[in-house]
């Protein structure tokens, strides 16, 4: 596959050349900005508090290892704006990661400086050698930085480990970027917005997209609830939003689902059924609603914008500059938008031989359409049969009485496993004494599942777990 050449610009320099920095800004729980503000300024303190110089910032941190562990969005995108090009590599700490892992993220990165704004990181034990903290809100620099920023900073990205550490997924602007590289500049009314934290691949695709366009940008808080998180959305008039399916579950469930109003909605991060399209879509009937395959490692796969579960099959040869196939019943990919490796003396091969990344994300082709299924390695056996979660409460969550459901394995020394269901009932059920639903739900599921699928108990719960990535949290 022919592969065009690499942009090598930074984000400070994007977005300068995307003009109309002025009226676009980048907003927060308690602070704002335009990004002509964030390009001139600063977030970084110095020794006696003050804000960095620029000249210091390039001259201390140029060519360094940075571990950025904020919890505030903002200041990390301000840190980033700055930073990128004259760091040596950036890793990305996301606020719901162990601070115990800090000093193993550190060693694996070569990480020579901490930049942080609260106190758990910098006095946890981590083994770099500066601690730099974060002003509250955005200062103008003092003096520019004579020598231009020449460096591609690797972007390390944080991933889930099968021994409880995490993977560092190395990246590059230009691999994290995709198509904003060749996308105009956005209209002054158009403002993005992301349930995601941008620590977290899906949160950072939608930053750097709005970066280098110079697009309006609200972010969310680690510690936001999600009502006050959409008050604050409609009150910046965002046009287009991104979220996992669980990020949308719990935002139709909430009061405040009507006081955003959006142009174009997306889905990604977890399998996507029909019955959270359907209800987005009758939430926000303006809306174009689509889903999108993208995952940390692979990066962005392709968009699907027909309002249907799944995929096209020819969807896997629509673009020139991503190659994907179907192998062993996992999706493979092979792109210039994928990581380029695992950083660690032992860390796993990321790629195969021919390049191609293996997503774990198993499928089924079925007339003329792929389906997603569940993850390879999250498989429930029951007496000999695999059975994927996912599928499961696809089924489940298309019940009228269902807000959202997880499925799981319950141990049984018969068949090794059984399937048990957690659900959350919608607003009307929960509030009605004399409905049945677990009755129902079992008789729904009876009717549209083989018999090893069917959920031996449904329980009802009040809410269910989702993690600071937007996902149902399935292992303890």
């Amino acid at each position: 596959m022919k592969m065009p050449k690499a942009n090598p610009a930074t984000i400070k320099s994007s977005t300068i050349a995307a003009g109309s920095l002025s009226s676009r800004v980048l907003a927060g729980v308690d602070a704002r900005a335009t990004w002509a503000e964030l390009v001139n300024g600063t977030i970084l303190e110095n020794a006696g508090g003050a804000a960095l110089r620029a000249k210091s910032v390039a001259a201390e941190l140029r060519g360094k290892s940075i571990v950025l562990a904020t919890i505030d969005q903002f200041r990390a995108a301000a840190a980033l704006v700055e930073l990128d090009g004259i760091a040596r590599r950036i890793v990305l700490f996301p606020p719901d990661v162990a601070v115990e892992h800090l000093a193993y993220v550190a060693k694996t990165a070569e990480a020579d400086v901490l930049i942080t704004d609260h106190d758990a990181a910098a006095t946890a034990p981590h083994g770099m050698g500066r601690v730099i903290r974060c002003v509250r809100n955005l200062m103008p620099v003092d003096g520019a930085d004579e020598e231009p920023s020449t460096i591609e900073t690797e972007w390390i990205l944080l991933t889930s480990g099968t021994t409880g550490l995490p993977k560092l997924a190395v990246h590059t602007l230009v691999s994290l970027a995709g198509s904003a590289w060749h996308t105009d500049p956005a209209s002054a009314s158009l403002v993005w917005s992301t349930f995601y934290d941008m620590r977290r691949y899906g949160g950072l695709h939608i930053f750097l997209h709005a970066a280098l366009t110079g697009t309006s940008l609200v972010v969310s808080h680690a510690h936001e609830p999600v009502a006050d998180f959409l008050w604050r959305a409609g009150e910046n008039g965002v046009t287009n939003i991104s979220g996992t399916p669980s990020h949308w579950r719990r935002a139709l469930m909430s009061s405040a689902a009507n006081r955003i109003a959006p142009e174009y909605i997306r889905m990604s991060g977890e399998i996507v059924d029909q019955a959270i399209l359907n209800q987005v879509q009758a939430q926000y009937p303006n809306a174009r609603v689509a889903h999108t395959f993208a995952s940390t490692e692979a990066g962005v796969g392709f968009n699907v914008n027909d309002g249907l579960m799944g995929f096209p099959a020819e969807i896997l040869e629509s673009n020139p500059l991503i190659e994907m196939k179907i192998e062993d019943e996992t999706l493979r990919i092979r792109s210039m938008r994928t990581a380029t490796r695992y950083l660690g003396e032992a860390a796993p091969v990321l790629k195969d031989a021919d390049g191609f990344v293996d997503t774990g994300d198993t499928v089924e082709l079925r007339n003329g359409r792929y389906y997603f299924t569940g993850r390879r390695d999250g498989t429930i056996n029951v007496g000999g049969y695999k059975v994927h979660p996912e599928e499961v409460e696809a089924v489940i969550n298309r019940h009228p009485v269902v807000a959202m459901s997880l499925v799981k394995a319950k141990k049984n020394p018969i068949t090794g496993s059984l399937v048990v269901a957690d659900v959350v009932l919608n607003a009307e059920c929960a509030a009605s004494s004399s409905s049945e639903p677990q009755r129902d739900i079992l008789q729904f599921c009876r009717a549209q599942l083989d018999h090893h699928k069917v959920p031996a108990t449904i329980n009802i719960v009040a809410t269910l777990p989702i993690g600071e990535s937007g996902k149902l949290v399935r292992r303890a």
